[in-house]
């Protein structure tokens, strides 16, 4: 069964573009979907000049090389080494299913993969907070399973609403956040 996913930005996206972005992002250049119609509205932020979209997909996932990451350590190693610029370990895969790293959800300075903390206490610290999966199209084969079927443009108040959920959320976070790496700077951890 065709899965519905979706993607947030500044114009229809008929074709995605698999080269477009960052190389460095958690799961390395890709188009970068969620199949959670309301995370995805949380991406929305408006710009002058620009209308804000929402696009959705059905994807075809039969005959394609898909790699699921759950929230452990094999997950943080793979983010980790996309940000740091080192070759991608599951380069033979058509897509990547998993969790989205919350400090690019929520802003902590880039601590988790700065070098200022070890593996294991940047992964603690990955591990807080909800669980928002990804769906990255890595390959031309997964773009051609993936079909555009509409473009619905986001309104401001309705912008606005998603963006206030993304603040109260990051405030639940970044208390987490604080608490964990007190915690860890009074056990030394």
């Amino acid at each position: 069964m065709p899965l519905i996913l979706f993607h947030t930005g500044y114009q229809e996206i008929r074709k995605c573009d698999i080269h477009h972005g960052r190389k460095n992002a958690d799961f390395g250049q890709g188009f970068y979907l969620s199949d959670n119609k309301e995370f995805s509205k949380r991406w929305a932020k408006e710009r002058n000049g620009f209308s804000v979209y929402l696009n959705q997909y059905e994807f075809n996932t039969d005959n394609l090389k898909i790699k699921r990451f759950i929230r452990n350590e094999e997950w943080f190693n793979y983010i980790f080494a996309n940000r740091s610029g080192q070759p991608d370990n599951f380069a033979g895969y058509d897509v990547m299913i998993g969790p989205i790293a919350n400090d690019t959800i929520y802003d902590t300075l880039g601590i988790t993969t700065s070098g200022f903390l070890t593996p294991e206490q940047a992964l603690r610290i990955f591990m807080i907070g909800p669980v928002y999966d990804q769906f990255v199209i890595k390959t031309e084969k997964a773009v051609s399973a993936l079909r555009f079927l509409s473009a619905e443009k986001l309104s401001s108040d309705e912008i606005a609403k998603y963006r206030n959920s993304v603040k109260h959320e990051e405030k639940l976070f970044q208390q987490k956040f604080a608490e964990l790496v007190t915690e860890m700077l009074d056990s030394g951890d």
